[in-house]
């Protein structure tokens, strides 16, 4: 089966760089790999020092590489659904302008770029996909998609569904929701996808990295690895003013990083740009070392929910990494919990025993948020 590795993180952090370093390490160890970026700025390439096309190109033994054009995707593929969706909305006695509204899918450059990702890993050609995904905030965007078009579809056109009951409606929208329903399964397989989460020692970097951790966490989406770039090379027996500032910003660095219980890979600020498949192998070494690149370097993630049962009710664990600051809020929505942290939202389902349950508290510790929920006809 070949696994999926997702780079991420803040905007200027080398994302790019690192995740075409570790493309070129796994290639180095033998395996068949394709790296593949989905981010607007089309950067993946310039990292190699050669240009990328939408369809796979060899960049050396065993390693691949190409870049998804969303734009063109759209004007491929979701033309021709969207088509077929429109005329058969119509063909069901929806008005035109229904038609042409309804027909227009929330977020699909986006959907249509994990669907390219997933065509090429299930292609079977290589062991390995590394996806330079674009800055966090497009990714967890990016991310949230398969669930947030599976809700759309079931309240747009199963509304529409019930009203005209048109089989070729039907067909369209279950084929596309299948689709996406198998976006969403790969995407949270722990055994085949996992994100690495590239930051800078910068606690502006830092603080987006934690709210990226608990969205994340909030869609069951692993992540394998936490690396720091940048880090300052430490100044050594070196004299004068530029070893004073190397330093004071190495001091300064530290005293970040020093803050962070994550298990974290370093890699070294560098004093030319790593262009070119030598220079990002020289940083494969230093990020993995003698270490399989395939590894990453924080354990196995605990499920995201536990229950416990308690005297009168229950203690319904969910393992979110949460900042000390984060705004977090919670609410019932039918038989679901609505967990919603620094502005990301979730719908958890409640197990079966929970549902009848009220909750009655919630406290955060180092293992996430615990949500205290009591039986029916207890005392609070």
């Amino acid at each position: 089966m070949t696994r999926l590795l997702l780079f991420t993180g803040k905007g200027g952090v080398g994302k790019t760089t690192l995740a075409a370093a570790t493309a070129a390490g796994l290639a180095a160890r033998g395996y068949k790999t394709l790296v593949v970026s989905t981010d607007p700025a089309h950067s993946l390439g310039d990292a190699f020092g050669r240009r990328l096309g939408r369809e796979p190109s060899d960049v050396d033994t065993r390693l691949h590489g190409a870049q998804v054009d969303s734009r063109g995707l759209v004007d491929d593929i979701w033309q021709d659904l969207r088509g077929r969706l429109k005329g058969a909305l119509a063909g069901a006695g929806v008005d035109a302008l229904d038609a042409e509204e309804l027909s227009v899918l929330p977020g699909v450059d986006e959907l249509l770029a994990l669907t390219e990702v997933q065509r090429l890993a299930e292609a079977g050609r290589w062991d390995v996909v590394v996806v330079d995904c674009g800055p966090t905030a497009e990714t967890l965007r990016l991310l949230a998609l398969p669930e947030a078009v599976s809700g759309y579809l079931d309240k747009v056109f199963g509304w529409q569904l019930t009203l005209t009951g048109s089989r070729g409606l039907a067909r369209s929208v279950r084929d596309l929701a299948a689709h996406v329903s198998s976006l969403r399964d790969l995407l949270t397989d722990p055994a085949v996808t996992t994100v690495r989460l590239v930051l800078t020692p910068e606690r502006v970097v830092v603080a987006e990295a934690r709210r990226t951790l608990s969205s994340l966490a909030l869609r069951g989406i692993r992540v394998d690895g936490l690396i720091v770039n940048r880090l300052m090379p430490a100044p050594g027996v070196w004299r004068g003013a530029a070893a004073n500032w190397m330093r004071t910003r190495r001091r300064q660095q530290d005293e970040v990083l020093a803050e962070l219980t994550w298990e974290l890979a370093r890699v070294e600020h560098r004093a030319a740009e790593p262009v070119g498949l030598p220079a990002l192998r020289e940083i494969a070494t230093e990020l993995y070392g003698e270490r399989d690149p395939l590894t990453g370097n924080s354990s196995e993630s605990a499920p995201l929910l536990h229950v416990t049962e308690v005297d009168g009710g229950y203690r319904l664990r969910l393992a979110l990494p949460l900042d000390r600051g984060a705004e977090l809020d919670l609410a019932r929505v039918d038989d679901d919990l609505a967990v919603t942290v620094d502005g990301f939202r979730r719908l958890v389902a409640l197990p079966e025993a929970l549902r009848p349950c009220r909750i009655t508290g919630a406290e955060s510790d180092a293992d996430g948020l615990v949500v205290s929920l009591t039986k029916p006809g207890e005392d609070s």
